[in-house]
């Protein structure tokens, strides 16, 4: 193993939708600035070229999930995943962020030396072998804190007496054959719901086995106002005018669920049986024990979960698995289900700043013990942000502002002339968890991540307009924020 070293300014860590993100916004706000985006995989995207899945598509209308720097031009609300990895590369390009991005750099470690006031980031290159330590003022953590090396498996009795094939959605094997197969997806999330309506329609058999239901809601695949307006005006104004629109209707649809969870329970599950007829067991199947918003409302472009159980292509059974068996699946209630592939959409593991050790002057960093200041940097940490999206609308909502924001404090250190910026609790305040969500992943691993405080800036308010307007054109100027 050789060691070389190098030095930029910023560091982005991932490739991916935020990270090409972040870095076009260095080049639009503080072209100045040097950057490395140091990647581990061998190619950009993140997400939406690592997973594979068939009719891997967004969970959000496309208008939310684009950058606000870049209109979205297809026609389509929700897209599949090739039209949105084309659009992160064709970002990239546009703005010549491709050859900052380092492949193969899987980031092991970060330390933070006071003397130097700078970090230096050790990465271990797939490729080589080879330990590359990179030095920078700031680090601009864009890997999100899902871990991308293993999906969430729960423990089946009896699965390796299952004759068949069982795959988690995560790694998908890309030669999978399962025309004219029995197949059974066990899970009731964005993946499970995407999943049974594609292969349903090559499967001799499609279920979809879930525990307890998710509410799902039925939304067009294109935007009726957008098409509209496209006739008459540019692509870049009807771009601003749907996105706006999109961003007002997701803080309402959010409003109603903390305020009135009835009404708005009754009405999606009322478009429910709309879709699926008076006969259907909406009440077993699709009418969860939460009320909606608790966890993410599952989006299905022109209903096609619902074409695939009218048509008789797919079918919903709401059980508890007893074990795994030779031909397939026994569930509690003692109905069998008999299956040649199992496919595990049961989520995703949480793992912090993409399991990178932080250090200052070589003494880790323990994340738990510290609050969010603004939904992205670290109490009594310097020069570190960490890009997170909302979990009630898209996440390149919150991603855009954070690393716009980062530019402006990237530019007032260097007017100023400061080299570190930090900041710090002044006031008490009271402890509340981070990821203020009901999901199972975020509560399987709620104990790894930080902590946000119950007063403004350390309170992460989940509201793309309050933010808009804070982080956007908000003063600098805070008695909690430390330049030095």
């Amino acid at each position: 193993m050789t060691t070389t070293s190098d030095s930029v300014d910023v560091v982005i860590i991932g490739a991916g939708l935020s990270g090409i993100g972040g870095a076009c916004q260095l080049r639009r706000h503080s072209p100045e600035r040097s950057f490395a985006i140091l990647e581990s995989r061998a190619a950009s995207g993140g997400t939406w070229d690592l997973f594979r899945y068939p009719g891997i598509r967004s969970d959000s209308d496309m208008y939310t999930l684009s950058y606000g720097f870049k209109p979205w031009r297809n026609k389509s609300a929700i897209a599949e995943g090739g039209l949105i990895l084309d659009y992160i590369r064709e970002a990239a390009r546009e703005y010549d962020v491709e050859r900052h991005i380092r492949y193969h750099h899987a980031v092991m470690s970060a330390n933070w030396s006071t003397d130097e006031q700078r970090w230096h980031v050790t990465a271990q290159r797939a490729d080589t072998g080879e330990s590359v330590t990179i030095s920078c003022q700031f680090i601009l953590s864009c890997s999100g804190y899902y871990d991308y090396a293993a999906g969430y498996t729960p423990e089946f009795a009896g699965r390796g007496d299952f004759k068949g094939q069982v795959i988690h959605a995560q790694h998908w094997p890309q030669d999978l054959d399962y025309k004219g197969k029995r197949v059974v997806v066990i899970g009731s999330g964005a993946t499970a719901v995407t999943l049974v309506p594609e292969m349903s329609r090559d499967t001799a058999s499609m279920t979809m086995l879930q525990r307890s239901p998710t509410y799902i809601a039925n939304i067009p695949g294109r935007d009726k106002m957008a098409q509209m307006l496209r006739k008459w005006l540019p692509i870049s104004v009807v771009f601003r005018l749907t996105r706006w629109k999109q961003v007002l209707f997701q803080l309402f649809v959010y409003r109603l669920s903390r305020r009135k969870p009835k009404q708005l329970r009754n009405f999606l599950l009322n478009k429910v049986r709309e879709e699926l007829g008076p006969d259907y067991d909406v009440a077993t199947h699709f009418t969860p024990r939460y009320n909606p918003w608790d966890q993410r409302l599952c989006a299905v472009p022109d209903g096609d979960m619902f074409a695939a159980i009218r048509e008789g292509r797919a079918n919903v059974v709401t059980d508890s698995i007893d074990c795994f068996n030779a031909s397939g699946i026994r569930l509690q209630s003692g109905a069998q289900l008999d299956a040649d592939i199992i496919i595990l959409a049961t989520g995703l593991n949480l793992k912090f700043a993409g399991g990178v050790q932080y250090s200052i002057d070589q003494k880790p960093i323990d994340f738990t013990r510290h609050f969010v200041y603004r939904g992205m940097m670290f109490s009594d940490i310097p020069n570190l942000a960490f890009v997170v999206g909302y979990t009630n609308s898209s996440w390149t909502l919150k991603a855009d502002l954070t690393n716009s924001y980062v530019c402006r404090l990237l530019n007032r250190m260097a007017r100023s002339g400061c080299k570190s910026v930090t900041p710090r609790i002044k006031q008490p305040i009271d402890e509340q968890p981070l990821l203020d969500f009901d999901a199972g992943y975020v509560l399987r691993s709620r104990a790894q991540f930080p902590k946000q405080g119950d007063r403004f800036p350390w309170k992460v308010y989940q509201n793309y307009i309050q933010d808009f307007f804070s982080l956007g054109f908000g003063s600098l100027k805070d008695p909690e924020l430390e330049f030095s």
